[in-house]
């Protein structure tokens, strides 16, 4: 597989034509065509805002099964070593350590009502794909709907130019949830996406993606019937009609079956004419699963035609600022963005072609460096700066990189400032996300290192001051802010910030950005070269002092009950199984965890370090029969160290877990009981847990120190 020369840029492109395309069909998804007709009109750009309709949302970006499935259930690649033996069964066991039942990704309709929550029941029974999508196991109809042609686009793009790769990696992802005509449509999506970064021509996409689908099947038909209505007729709403009586809705069985949108998904592209625009209004206004097609013609169109194709038209990049929600177990990765996406798909890409990986500005979080980026960043708009920044993403002023985001300042005056920031927690007007609730870590932290690289444009009027700041929640849950080292540009100097995040009383950080002030008017432009952040965190995790409920919200809840009105800040309670409650990120590498545990009742308890899902972790737990041990969770649990240990309960116990490369030192009560390696498949890095198992447990506080810290 050789990989294109613009391979990352078109990924990005496929990622936003994506997230846009779901963005657009969400507010109305499951409308018929009529309805969409005589309440929206032609669907030619967002509607979430019309506060005259019962839309589903007025938020444009929002959480979304469509968007979360795509962008997690291909961390199978990565987390089984990016090899391409990675069986149906190792993606099976990817949706339990990411899933957190009931609250992510699916919907949760129910056994035989729900093909996907059907399907995670079987696997969470021992049902191992592909036997757990299987037609004989789940019936015809629950394993032929859409979910696995949503779900798809991803395992398109690490295969570039390589559909019969990204026809047979379709192949094992949608058979853990699905069967039949469902595998077909979700090959062919697949294979003309993969194909689309070579291929400009449609009609070839379409045939080289047939080729690998029987001729018998009812999906090739349904194809070779559009391809003859369009010849025939260039008026997408009779093609449309030709559909709805012949493959519609009524033919089928279940919610929302794959044949009558895969016909809609071709229909657009092929009376879309290749404009992106005119491709999502066809899609849209034809109704039905609208943001899950609308999103797989977006991400095609996007891969094929490029970000040029997406930026003809209206601004549909500009209200999205590339900003992605992905809540999952691993809730460090939920507050992301589509460049972030971007290059994990496409190291997934490289990977899998034996070439390295692109970190560009030496792993920078916010790089700019795919035109037309700003990674989530927009004006603050309090009352001391609306109205005088803008971000816009330009060429140059960058030291190892080709791009920049500059801030365009105007009105900058005493008690006018110019703010950009970008969210690193769960953002104000996703607190009560409907439908899908954010279950989100934060990304940043007190003892974190903030590092950013400032540019003052050389036309400045004069010198300004900026500074890094970063906003934390209060008791009221309302944004504060609290300022970073500042420092006075001259037009045209640079400054490259250093800060280290101090303590922030238990509130989690729910932004971060630059400001610039000024002792006099002022108008131009700094350019934000790079910003990021590393190091283990130094946090106390608890109630805060001052109030508040956003603390808690921190954490992912991955337990059966996690209630608010208990006197302990954190009380699990587990009916069967094992719970996790999980917060901290999978760029935590070394650092030690620490909390009080008192068991009540629960046939376990502790604390977990390199936290990476529901069953992806290492343990320190007081286990069952008396014993003390270190657990690795990693498909399947296996015990690295055990000692006896006769613990009570309603006792509490200090426990301690310190992990360093393949490492794992332990102690209770203050001494040391475990010093133990782990040389065979190592979790390298991860977030922290509280580990409850079967039963009831406490704690008052956690700690995350670096190594050595205090």
């Amino acid at each position: 597989m050789k990989i294109p020369e613009d391979y990352i840029e078109r990924v990005y492109a496929g990622v936003l034509g994506k997230i846009i395309g779901v963005y657009l069909g969400r507010p109305f998804e499951g409308w018929e065509h009529q309805r969409i007709e005589s309440e929206l009109g032609e669907i030619l750009y967002y509607v979430n805002d019309r506060s005259d309709l019962s839309l589903k949302n007025t938020t444009l970006v929002v959480t979304d099964d469509d968007i979360s499935g795509t962008f997690t259930f291909l961390r199978a690649l990565p987390d089984y070593g990016n090899s391409l033996d990675l069986t149906p069964a190792q993606i099976g066991q990817t949706w339990l350590n990411y899933i957190i039942e009931r609250r992510t990704i699916l919907w949760w309709g129910g056994l035989g009502n729900s093909t996907e929550h059907t399907a995670y029941l079987r696997l969470k029974n021992g049902i191992t794909a592909p036997e757990s999508g299987s037609i004989a196991l789940n019936s015809k109809v629950v394993a032929e709907q859409i979910g696995s042609q949503i779900f798809i686009d991803g395992w398109a793009m690490v295969a570039p130019g390589d559909p019969e790769l990204a026809a047979d990696l379709a192949t094992r992802a949608a058979s853990v949830s699905h069967d039949g005509e469902a595998i077909y449509g979700a090959q062919v999506v697949a294979a003309m996406e993969a194909q689309a970064f070579l291929e400009p021509d449609l009609d070839k996409l379409i045939d080289t993606a047939v080729s690998f689908i029987p001729k018998d099947s009812v999906i090739f038909g349904v194809i070779d019937d559009i391809r003859e209505w369009h010849a025939a007729e260039k008026d997408w709403r009779k093609t449309r009609e030709l559909i709805d009586e012949n493959y519609g809705y009524d033919k089928y069985g279940g919610n929302c079956h794959m044949v009558p949108n895969h016909a809609l998904i071709i229909h657009a592209l092929l009376h879309g004419e290749d404009d992106f625009q005119k491709s999502l209004m066809i899609v849209n206004t034809c109704g039905w699963d609208t943001d899950c097609n609308s999103g797989n013609v977006g991400c095609l169109l996007g891969i094929k035609n490029g970000l040029a194709a997406i930026n003809t038209g209206p601004d549909w990049v500009g209200p999205v600022a590339d900003r992605m929600y992905l809540p999952t177990a691993d809730g460090g990765r939920a507050i992301t963005d589509a460049v972030t996406e971007t290059y994990n798909l496409a190291n997934i890409g490289l990977a899998l072609s034996n070439e390295a990986p692109v970190a560009p500005k030496n792993g920078a979080r916010f790089h700019f460096e795919m035109p037309g980026s700003v990674q989530g960043f927009r004006p603050d708009d309090d009352l001391y700066s609306r109205g005088v920044a803008m971000p816009e993403n330009v060429e140059g002023h960058s030291k190892d990189g080709n791009r920049s985001l500059a801030v365009r300042y105007e009105h900058l005056a005493p008690g006018r400032v110019a703010r950009v920031s970008t969210p690193t927690f769960i953002p104000p007007e996703a607190i009560d996300m409907t439908d899908y609730r954010l279950l989100a870590s934060p990304t940043l932290y007190p003892g974190q290192d903030v590092r950013a690289r400032v540019v003052a444009d050389g036309d400045n009027d004069g010198e300004v001051t900026c500074c890094l700041f970063v906003r934390t929640y209060d008791a009221h849950d309302e944004l504060r802010i609290l300022h970073g080292p500042a420092a006075v540009l001259e037009p045209g100097s640079v400054h490259t910030f250093e800060w280290r995040l101090g303590d922030t009383g238990g509130q989690p950080i729910a932004s971060v950005g630059i400001e610039v002030s000024t002792e006099k008017s002022a108008g131009g432009s700094v350019y934000l070269d790079y910003l990021g952040w590393d190091g283990a965190p130094m946090v106390t995790l608890t109630r805060p002092a001052e109030g508040g409920s956003l603390w808690r919200r921190a954490w992912v809840n991955g337990v059966d009950r996690y209630d608010e009105r208990w006197p302990e800040p954190y009380r699990l309670i587990q009916n069967s199984g094992t719970g996790l409650l999980i917060q901290g990120t999978r760029e935590w590498a070394d650092y030690e965890v620490s909390a009080p545990v008192r068991s009540h009742m629960a046939t376990s308890a502790g604390i977990g370090a390199r936290v990476q899902g529901m069953r992806r972790y290492y343990a320190l737990l007081l286990a069952e029969g008396g014993k003390v041990q270190i657990v690795k969770a990693l498909d399947g649990d296996a015990v690295l160290a055990e000692a006896d240990f006769p613990w009570q309960f309603d006792v509490t116990y200090e426990m301690r877990l310190e992990v360093e490369g393949n490492r794992l030192r332990a102690s209770l009560d203050g001494e040391r009981i475990f010093d133990v390696e782990d040389a065979d498949r190592l979790l390298a890095n991860g977030a922290v847990a509280l580990i409850c198992k079967e039963g009831r447990m406490e704690s008052e506080v956690v700690r995350v120190r670096p190594l050595g810290g205090n």
